[in-house]
């Protein structure tokens, strides 16, 4: 018998002609696929001569990202077999999951999906067989014909992710391919069309549980049918699973949601509208130290204060690309005087316009303009989530205008002031993502493109952190890094981004005198720190559960007397706090002192300050920390010196 050589994890090798993958990797119970010269491929794939082959772990990302698909096949079979009128959308695997959408006459119930997850552990103890095989366009709509919205992804073969969110999985751009379940005795159990890869049997899903249903439009617009999505999570072992299901009880413990009624932060009033938070006296204290800290540090570092309307005649938005490019996510316009207005859903196009507003000198740069604008989006109903996808927020912008030589020590500059500050509210684990050009909405050249996504790349691995690549990720105007940080619970956010720009100053003919009496195009570079204050706000009450930092906390101090007759003491300890900028208060309502206590451990206040008789006669007070610790009979004078430190020093308590 002939032998090819390969590569296999970087070793040469020579193997007899026709070995697959699964041959290469039989040692390897975890091995669930292979990447064949770069490219995901299932283990019956047969090798050729030189071919660098690779194998996909169940417990890798890419390797989840398959056993999640897979587990999306064995539920859609579960679903056809169950209610056999059920027509197929798509079944994506996405973040710790997958779902697959279902036409079906009524929405599924609890009792439904239990039904479904118990008929998937039949399947999967089956072991049935996935097996590939190629059709041309024809075949595949003859062999499903009687699925609607497979036809009509074939239709759109070639649109990759465009046809449909999660579309891609179903068709790709090139062959169009089906996937078998074939049964231990041969027989067909049932089919998908699909790009795949996939686990070889349905037994290779150790561990996976169905999550709940939600109603969804088939390719994500309002004008298509609903269809039902079921969603669901899948692990490559049963401990890990646990882990998830652990993580998600306390993330539900913590959902800012939840919190910020309990906390009487924020609510969303229905007569105003869904994704438009109004902040309680108390959310707008911290979002008041939140800015107010944030105003500081712009000042330190150099920024200059604007101001910006909320609404703008329709011409600003053409000019700048956004009509062309980002119309969907604007909200519609109101007619007046003649003209189109809309709200903005960006500030930097009105930032554009201050620069321009007078002649610009080399001299004045680089120039960083800064706001809280408050913008606008019309983001669909089911991604509105509270303060962390809202329709309405106010992010703290910069617009950082700079020649081309200035441009790599500014973005240098600009991520460390960012993750400094991001470090001053708490979240300090992060890396990086650089987003590059979406190959279809973009303005200006490539060689423009290539250059800023160069810089961006050099500027983020400067760092040293940990650079993760988003292809066709960026704005239509430039790439951009985003810094993702994650919690206290180990989930990642995107906080703050920064873009480098050489479109906007061309389409608003931005210039600057340079010293050679010339005029020049600055650069500009795009940056929110915070995202946006209420998305920022969520991520703090969540990362936090809601137990603020002293100098977060809406109130950082309540006294608490033992009896009436404490009260006048703890009024005059109150008032050194408050002279020293302190948030503190005396609890002097009629309830006993042990309920006071449990009040202020709901409200999560971080010092409690009991005063009885002794305290009193010694002019002191007793210590009670949020965690349940406690210091008897402290000095006034030393109880006030300790809140100062911790309020002045941020620490966590």
């Amino acid at each position: 018998m002939s032998e090819v050589s390969i590569t296999v994890a970087g070793a040469q090798r020579s193997v007899p002609a026709g070995t697959t993958a699964a041959d290469l990797f039989a040692e390897d119970r975890a091995v669930i696929a292979a990447k064949v010269n770069g490219v995901a491929r299932d283990l019956t794939h047969v090798v050729d001569a030189g071919d660098e082959v690779e194998g996909i772990r169940n417990d890798s990302p890419e390797g989840l990202a398959i056993v999640r698909h897979s587990c999306a096949h064995v539920l859609a079979q579960a679903v056809q077999e169950l209610f056999p009128e059920a027509k197929l959308g798509i079944g994506p695997p996405i973040e710790n999951g997958f779902y697959y959408d279902f036409d079906v006459k009524n929405p599924f119930t609890p009792e439904d999906l239990k039904r479904l997850e118990k008929r998937m552990q039949e399947l999967v103890k089956e072991r049935q067989t996935f097996s590939r095989r190629e059709v041309s366009d024809d075949d595949a709509r003859t062999e499903l014909a009687t699925e609607p919205y497979k036809l009509e992804l074939i239709g759109l073969k070639g649109s990759g992710g465009e046809a449909a969110e999660g579309a891609n999985v179903e068709v790709g751009a090139g062959q169009l391919t089906i996937y078998d379940n074939h049964r231990k005795d041969g027989s067909l159990a049932w089919k998908d069309l699909c790009r795949g890869p996939h686990v070889p049997t349905t037994g290779h899903i150790p561990a996976f549980k169905l999550m709940r249903s939600a109603a969804a439009y088939w390719r994500g617009s309002e004008k298509n049918p609903q269809l039902q999505r079921v969603y669901g999570t899948a692990w490559d072992t049963r401990d890990a699973l646990k882990d998830y299901q652990t993580r998600l009880e306390e993330a539900a413990k913590r959902d800012h949601r939840k919190l910020g009624v309990e906390l009487d932060l924020f609510s969303f009033p229905d007569e105003i509208g869904s994704g438009l938070a109004v902040f309680h006296p108390k959310g707008g204290v911290i979002r008041r130290v939140m800015e107010d800290y944030s105003r500081q540090r712009h000042v330190e570092a150099g920024y200059e204060f604007v101001n910006t309307p909320h609404i703008t005649k329709g011409h600003l938005f053409e000019v700048s690309g956004h009509l062309d490019w980002y119309a969907e996510g604007m909200f519609a316009p109101m007619e007046m005087d003649g003209a189109d207005y809309y709200l903005k859903p960006m500030n930097c196009p009105f930032h554009n316009l201050i620069f321009r507003s007078r002649g610009r000198s080399y001299r004045e740069l680089p120039l960083r303009l800064f706001e809280f604008g408050t913008v606008y989006r019309n983001e669909k109903s089911g991604v509105v989530h509270g303060l962390t996808r809202a329709r309405g927020f106010t992010q703290d912008d910069a617009h950082i205008y700079c020649t081309r030589e200035q441009m790599r020590d500014e973005l240098i500059s600009t991520l460390r002031f960012v993750l400094d500050l991001l470090r001053d509210y708490g979240l300090d684990d992060f890396y990086l993502e650089l987003s590059t050009k979406d190959p279809v909405k973009f303005v200006g050249t490539d060689e423009d493109w290539e250059e800023a996504t160069e810089v961006l790349r050099e500027v983020a691995l400067s760092e040293g952190l940990e650079l993760v690549m988003d292809p066709g990720g960026a704005a239509f105007y430039g790439p951009k890094i985003s810094v993702q940080a994650k919690d206290a619970i180990g989930r990642t956010w995107q906080m703050s981004t920064i873009q480098l720009d050489f479109n906007l100053p061309e389409r608003f003919e931005l210039e600057f005198q340079s010293g050679d009496g010339t005029r020049q195009r600055p650069v500009m570079i795009h940056r929110a720190l915070f995202g946006s204050i209420e998305r920022f706000f969520g991520v703090l009450v969540e990362h936090y559960a809601g137990a603020f930092p002293p100098w977060l906390a809406p109130v950082q101090v309540v006294g608490i007397p033992i009896g009436d007759a404490h009260v006048p003491h703890l009024r005059e300890v109150v008032a050194q706090l408050t002279a020293q900028g302190i948030r503190a208060e005396v609890d002097e309502a009629d309830d006993r002192m042990q309920k006071k206590i449990r009040n202020a451990q709901k409200q999560k206040i971080p010092f409690m300050l009991l005063a009885g008789d002794e305290d009193v006669e010694a002019g002191a007070v007793s210590f009670r920390y949020r965690n349940g610790e406690q210091k008897n009979t402290v000095p006034v004078a030393d109880a006030v010196a300790e809140i100062v430190a911790a309020v002045r020093d941020r620490i966590q308590v």
